[in-house]
């Protein structure tokens, strides 16, 4: 008989907070069982495989990261949204790694439930970046850009990669408004290329 309490979303909220501790690559079922105090079979009740453990991760964790992102980022534009959607992505990314992990990958094709919490994020970016009046042929690579620094950014901070003696917060700055320089400057001529 299933632990009362326990049921689905229970053990995917565990499991989301359990792969920040150590890692959505190191969560497994039995460390999972463990921290809900229930023997690894019991789990099956509630979910049917790990693989469909880290999928309830990730769409839960796309959830709360959209709406990480959009509540820092309403009622801003141009550059202002792009510094509060940063710090609030460098923030959530840095505090919850196990499920920022879940957040990177895109949904698997037919995935419909994990395709809707990915297009609110990406609505997030979108929306962000529309204050900066970039021509269609710009907003896809815009979005590319920003959201492949911040990724490198908080992934090479998270692991310890940064350790020469200058302040990381004026680092992170600096590429936030190198970027937004970018955004707001006319692209080069291979840039609008289709």
């Amino acid at each position: 008989m299933p632990r009362a309490g326990l049921d689905t979303s229970a053990v995917v909220a565990a499991g989301a907070a359990l792969a920040d501790e150590v890692g959505l690559a190191g969560l497994t079922m039995g460390l999972l069982a463990d921290r809900l105090g229930v023997r690894p079979p019991s789990l099956y009740k509630h979910v049917g495989s790990l693989d469909e453990l880290r999928h309830g991760i990730s769409v839960q964790a796309k959830g709360e990261f959209a709406h990480h992102l959009a509540r820092a980022s309403v009622g801003r534009s141009g550059p202002d949204a792009v510094r509060a959607f940063a710090d609030s992505y460098r923030h959530w990314a840095l505090e919850h790694p196990g499920r920022y992990a879940a957040t990177v990958p895109a949904p698997a094709a037919g995935d419909e439930e994990e395709r809707r919490v990915s297009e609110a994020a990406l609505q997030v970016l979108l929306d962000v970046l529309a204050g900066f009046g970039l021509p269609d042929a710009r907003v896809v690579d815009s979005a590319r850009a920003l959201r492949s620094a911040l990724h490198g950014f908080v992934t090479l901070e998270g692991s310890g990669g940064f350790q020469m003696p200058r302040d990381v917060e004026r680092s992170f700055h600096f590429l936030v408004d190198t970027l937004i320089a970018g955004f707001q400057a006319d692209p080069p001529d291979h840039a609008s290329e289709g």
